[in-house]
């Protein structure tokens, strides 16, 4: 299993690699094999096709997102607007320094783009961080209103990642005021 782990990890790791160099729409998949030294084989093997590896590449990415969001949502403890605001923020300026997300922005349609933003991924991922916050934090905000904060604030946070309107400071002490109005917190 640790094989299989390893190899999926390096085969993500070239894909990242070569649309960092080359834009996704110029990715083959026997290039992601001979960057990770295995057979074009392997990659469908383990991806099935493109739109494996793309979905692969967007998840490890927003998992990526969502541990450094988890780190800034703990560091500041119960304070949901601290929390939220580190966490926004360090999402915004991540987005605008990884040569990932500015390459599928600059893109154009398709590629990565409907990975990195359309799919359930941001908000399964994202959210559980968010969620496992609240519920430990806010124990006594009901679920519900937990789950509408926390999902307009992820969608919020990736239409800004989208189409910045502010600085990145600036716009995570808006989203963050919306996260705790939306939670009835101060």
């Amino acid at each position: 299993m640790e094989v299989r782990s390893s190899t999926r990890d390096a085969l993500i790791l070239a894909a990242r690699d070569l649309t960092v160099e080359r834009g996704w729409d110029s990715v083959r998949m026997a290039d992601v094999a001979a960057r990770a030294g295995v057979s074009r084989q392997t990659v469908y093997n383990e991806f099935r096709g493109r739109a494996g590896l793309a979905e692969a590449l967007a998840v490890s990415e927003v998992r990526h997102f969502a541990q450094r969001v988890r780190a800034a949502m703990v560091a500041h403890g119960g304070d949901a607007r601290a929390g939220c605001y580190a966490g926004i923020l360090i999402t915004l300026e991540d987005a605008t320094r990884n040569p990932l997300v500015r390459g599928v922005l600059t893109s154009g349609h398709g590629g990565l783009l409907p990975y990195l933003t359309f799919r359930s991924e941001i908000l399964t991922v994202v959210g559980a961080v968010l969620t496992e916050w609240a519920g430990v934090h806010l124990p006594e905000v009901p679920p519900p209103t937990v789950a509408l904060a926390v999902e307009s604030v992820i969608r919020l946070t990736v239409s800004h990642i989208m189409l910045p309107t502010d600085t990145p400071a600036a716009t995570a002490t808006a989203l963050a005021e919306v996260f705790v109005r939306l939670l009835g917190v101060s």
